[in-house]
Parts: C-alpha cells; structure tokens; sequence
C-alpha cells in the first residue's frame, strides 16, 4: 500500500528563514518558466515543452551559485514538472471544451509547497539516528526537527515540505506500507450520508453533524469583515492588513483540522466495528455546482430565478460535512485493516420503498415528501428517509458480495430491525 505521513516541523529561525527563501526561489523559477512558455506561444515559435525548460537548470543554477544553486536538482525539476502539469491539464480541458483556466502567475504568499521526488537527492529522513528527535535533513536549509507523533512504516520515497500559514509541515510518500488486519466481527452495514445528521447507518442510528463551520462562524465572520476593510488590491500591505489576513488564515485552517480529526475517529469507529461498509456513490461538486442561469423568452436580457440563492446554504452545509474527504478516509482506513467497502449507485435509495421494513418495494419520486420523512404513496409506510436510503445502500451491498438477503421484519424500523445486520457468506 502507499500511504502519506504529515509531520509538524519545528525549525529554528535561521533554518526558518531559509525555508522561506527556497518557496521563494522554487516561485521564481515557477513564474520564469510560465512567462517563457507565453512569450513562445505569442511569437508562433517552436513550443516549449518540460524537457527543454528542464535542460537549461544547470545553467540556471551556475548564473547564481548563492540562490538557484543552493537547493536540490531535483526539487527544481519538479517544480518545472508541476507547472508541465498544470499545461496539460489547460489543454485537455480546451479539448473537451470546458472552462480552459490558464495556468496563472504565483504570488510568494499562494507558493507553499516544494516537492524532493529522489530519495537522497536534497534530503535525508531521519538524518541523525543517534539523537532522540527526528530530523530531515534538507539541502540548503539543515537538519530541522521534527515532530513525529507516529511511526512510519513502509518506504520512504518521496519529501514534500509545505508551509500552511506559520506552520511548516514535512509530508512523507510511503510505498510498500503493510497492511494490519484487524479480526473479523461478520457484520456489514450501510450508510446514508446528510446535513443534519452526518450519516444514518442501516440500523437506524444517526451520527451527529458536528457543523464546524456553523459552530464557528461568528469569530470568522468578524475576522473575514474586519479584512475586508483593507483594500483587495495593493502592492504593499500593512502590518494590520497582514496581521488581519493571517488571523483568517488561521481560523479556516482550525476548522479544517477539526473536520478532518473528526471524519479519521468517525471512520475508525466504523472500520473497527464493521466488516463490510456500503456507502453512496456521490458527486459533491455536481451537487453543490450552482445552477445555471436561463434567459427569459418574455423579456430580453432577463433570466427568471433559478433557485441559486436558495441553493447557497444546502451547498454550504454539504461542503462543511466533507462528504468527500471523509469517504476517501473511510476507504483508506478500510483498506489498511483488510475490510471491504462497497460504493454503490446513489439513484432512488431515498425513494425506494424497503421490503425488508414492511414496505412494498415502490420507487417513485412522491414517497420522499419531505428532506426527513419518506411515506410510501402505495402502502402508506411511513418512515424517516436516511434510515430508508441506508437500508436500501445495504440492500445494494449484498449482491456485490453475495450475501444472501435476511428474512423481511414488519412494523418499524427500529422496533423490530435487528440493531445489527450479520453479514454471512464473505470471502
């Protein structure tokens, strides 16, 4: 398996302020290559490609010895094949005829990463076993502390150094990392994920939503509207402009590092709990993509409403539950402690009555009458909608593992559904 290790960095000020020259450099040579590619699209010359900017480093790093020549080759090199990415990925989505967004100028403050792709080319893990700290060893720059607050297991092949406001951060590229199978409990389960719950699994327990965003938004709202004070565009910023600006930063960061904690204990509970998880197949940027306007035929250059305004907050309450991150987690952790978890097609599971509840297998759009209550048009079954969309995410995972179905329960979900659903017959 290959996995990613984030480790806090303590440098000291010198080592500090050398990190900090060497994402300036790393920009620099970033925006010289960006310009030279324009220039030779502008005059209709031969294109230049990644190769011909990577041939000319070493005469890069000779013309000055004290800043270009002071990091390593390769990191170079891959900040070249970084900007090389980023032009074919502009020309892919000009063929698809999507919105291009050229590759763009990088500010010293929005340049916050340099990538070592060789082992021991420009750095060392671990670079004195005899001390009780860890330390990298990163050319140019020293042997900075670090704060390991885990064992890393695996290979180390790949160093990227990042730098998140005031914080530095070393992230480790593992491969051959072994697996640590954890004993099999025989139960599978599925999960609907929501806004006002963060997932109803098929037992019809509710995970609570912590709503990071929602709990903290008055001490950002009231950074953000004191930063918005300040002019958006100028050349020099103030000490109180930046002072403003990294207090932002650094509540949006909190919230961030608060929803991850949350979804890595959430899907370790999981994981340790089940040994099958089915979870909905769900595109979160189709969903939370704002609608597209339409002209009106009755009035030129009009558009009647489109619902977007309306949109904004189940858009914002999607984005703050991190439906995305939190499944990629639950996928890796899965894959650590040898479990299964099966994505199954999102289509109909809040609309599809559940015989398995009493119901009588109907799909229709009308069964889901509101956000939380799903009534049956057919039967009459009534019943809270994420619990009736797990079910049916569980009853999707069975076929994918050959499970054979359980014995319909009558009346309520949660008076008569087993809290547990047993999972029999996996490989």
């Amino acid at each position: 398996m290959k996995r990613a290790h984030k480790f806090l960095l303590r440098p000291t000020v010198r080592q500090e302020r050398a990190l900090v020259e060497m994402l300036a450099d790393h920009c620099s040579l970033c925006n010289g290559a960006l310009q030279e590619r324009r220039d030779a699209y502008r005059h209709a010359s031969k294109a230049i490609k990644y190769g011909d900017q990577a041939a000319q480093l070493k005469e890069i790093r000779a013309f000055a010895p004290e800043s270009r020549g002071r990091w390593s080759f390769s990191s170079q090199q891959a900040t070249l094949r970084r900007l090389d990415k980023a032009f074919q990925a502009f020309f892919r989505r000009v063929k698809a005829e999507k919105t291009p967004g050229h590759p763009r100028f990088k500010g010293i403050g929005h340049f916050d990463t340099v990538t070592f792709p060789k082992g021991g080319d420009g750095w060392r893990w671990d670079s004195t076993p005899s001390d009780t700290r860890t330390r990298v060893r990163l050319q140019g720059v020293g042997h900075v502390r670090v704060h390991q607050h885990r064992p890393v297991r695996g290979r180390v092949k790949t160093i990227s150094v990042k730098r998140e406001g005031r914080r530095w951060y070393v992230v480790l590229a593992c491969d051959e990392v072994p697996a640590e199978p954890l004993p099999a409990t025989g139960l599978i389960v599925g999960i609907d994920m929501g806004t006002t719950h963060f997932f109803t699994d098929s037992s019809g327990v509710y995970e609570p939503n912590p709503g990071f965003r929602a709990v903290m938004s008055d001490e950002p709202a009231a950074a953000q509207r004191h930063l918005s004070t300040f002019p958006k565009r100028t050349k020099r910023r103030t000490k109180k402009h930046r002072a403003a600006a990294r207090k932002v930063a650094g509540l949006h960061a909190k919230v961030r590092r608060q929803r991850l904690d949350h979804h890595h204990k959430t899907a370790l509970t999981l994981v340790r709990k089940y040994d099958v998880i089915g979870h909905e197949i769900l595109n979160t940027a189709g969903m939370t993509e704002a609608p597209a306007p339409k002209p009106d035929p009755g009035r030129a250059g009009g558009f009647p409403p489109n619902g977007a305004a309306a949109k904004v907050g189940l858009n914002r309450s999607v984005l703050d539950a991190g439906w995305r991150q939190f499944l990629a987690v639950l996928a890796q952790k899965a894959e650590s402690a040898a479990r299964r978890v099966n994505p199954v097609t999102a289509r109909d599971t809040s609309r599809t009555c559940r015989t398995a509840i009493g119901g009588c297998g109907h799909v229709s759009g009308e069964n889901r009458v509101t956000r939380a209550k799903f009534e049956c048009v057919k039967c009459g079954l009534v019943e809270n909608a994420d619990s009736v969309g797990a079910l049916n995410v569980l009853h999707r995972a069975r076929p994918a593992l050959r499970v054979p179905a359980q014995p319909p329960n009558a009346g309520s979900l949660r008076a008569e559904s087993p809290p547990l659903i047993p999972c029999a017959g996996l490989s």
